[in-house]
């Protein structure tokens, strides 16, 4: 019999043996080593979160993978020897963009670059690190007073999902850009933008469409000039589109912050409507105004770029209907798997419709008000349509124009 059964058959408590109390104090050490271990990485998950909401390193390289499967890539010679007929276009476009605005561009023709798709990844991460740098301080004040190793892992978690939704979100519009004009809007300086150019992009959108290389090298420079123009000859519209969208993160931020899951279900029940993106489902009525306002804005600088497009083109493109045709079928082909969601969660479906509304109206106005309407459509926010006017160019003209004035009657 062993000890422990002459111990109960005694009636007496069995006495720990030398293996059980070894056992404990093993348990002990471990749960010690294991709670440290928790606390140190805690902590130090948390100091890592607090280097920002975004590691911006790492979602540029996830971008960048990305990017290195997508077809049509180039090497630095084949970018470098693009940039002289980059050049010649914009030689060629800039005067009759001028003379059709009947305003200097001056300096665009010299601040434009030839990218590859990586390069724009680099120039919109240093875009969206200023952005979310300004808007990110009260987040990572609160993981400062958190302190715990469990806030640590939290914030350490939203932190790498941040990243990689960055990261995926890069790499999806550096396969679809072609060009851009690169323009800081909430710098502290007005600086002025520079224009940049996708070639990778442009060549492969020239492929899909069928259209000569030249010809739609020619019909992007015009589209981004037409957008220089807009910003560098306008001085309230960097500010007014500045205002908005930092107001508008601002507090969308604040309210994810706070966010809890009943929130959570109604904004996807709200997303999951026609027409509807994940950005827009999460905000307040005030952040969708902002938005609703800032979209007409962006409807009416779109729709005035393709307008002018129309204008101009005709002087420097053999068939520029038909280019346009084709162009217009690239932008409606329907997307599939995971370029739905994408276009999905950042609203980018809606933005045909954008270019569409914001023509139609442009030409509406042109038509019943001629240049003088054109001319008080840049004179300031006041003057910017509202989301009914966009539809309606007439109730515009009413507004800024006054109402059409009868004929002076002759005395005969």
């Amino acid at each position: 019999m062993t000890a422990a059964r002459r111990a109960a058959a005694g009636g007496k408590q069995a006495a720990p043996s030398d293996l059980d109390k070894r056992h404990w104090r093993t348990g002990l050490l471990m749960g010690a080593a294991t709670g440290l271990a928790a606390t140190y990485l805690g902590r130090r998950a948390g100091r890592i979160a607090r280097a920002g909401l975004v590691d911006w390193p790492r979602a540029a390289a996830v971008a960048e993978g990305r990017l290195r499967r997508a077809p049509g890539a180039l090497d630095a010679a084949a970018l470098e020897s693009a940039g002289p007929a980059y050049a010649a276009a914009m030689d060629r476009l800039v005067p009759l963009l001028e003379a059709r605005l009947g305003e200097a561009l001056p300096g665009v023709v010299e601040r434009h670059a030839v990218v590859s798709r990586a390069g724009w990844v680099a120039a919109n991460t240093t875009t969206f690190r200023s952005l979310l740098g300004r808007l990110e301080q009260p987040f990572l004040e609160e993981i400062e007073r958190d302190g715990s190793p469990l806030g640590g892992f939290a914030a350490l978690a939203n932190r790498f999902i941040a990243t990689q939704q960055v990261g995926l979100m890069l790499g999806f519009l550096g396969t679809r850009v072609l060009g851009q004009y690169d323009v800081a809007l909430l710098s502290a300086e007005a600086v002025p933008g520079r224009l940049l150019f996708v070639e990778e992009n442009i060549r492969q959108a020239a492929a899909a469409i069928g259209a000569p290389l030249e010809e739609m090298r020619l019909w992007i420079a015009l589209h981004e000039t037409t957008h220089a123009f807009e910003f560098e000859a306008h001085p309230w519209l960097r500010p007014y589109l500045a205002g908005r969208l930092e107001r508008q993160l601002g507090a969308f931020l604040e309210e994810a912050q706070g966010l809890r899951t009943e929130g959570l279900k109604r904004a996807l029940r709200r997303w999951r409507r026609p027409g509807a993106d994940l950005l827009s489902a999460f905000m307040s009525p005030e952040q969708r105004r902002l938005l609703r306002e800032t979209q007409v804005a962006m409807s009416v600088l779109e729709g005035f770029s393709d307008w002018v497009m129309d204008e101009v083109g005709g002087a420097l493109l053999p068939d520029v209907a038909s280019l346009r045709e084709r162009f217009e079928g690239r932008r409606q082909a329907p997307r599939r798997g995971f370029d739905r969601f994408v276009a999905r969660l950042t609203g980018l479906d809606l933005k045909l419709e954008q270019y569409r509304r914001g023509e139609r109206f442009v030409a509406g106005i042109h038509a019943g008000g001629g240049e003088a309407a054109l001319a008080q459509l840049w004179q300031g926010p006041a003057n910017l349509p509202t989301e009914a006017e966009l539809a309606d160019p007439a109730a515009w003209l009413r507004r800024v124009m006054g109402p059409p004035r009868d004929p002076v009657a002759s005395d005969g």
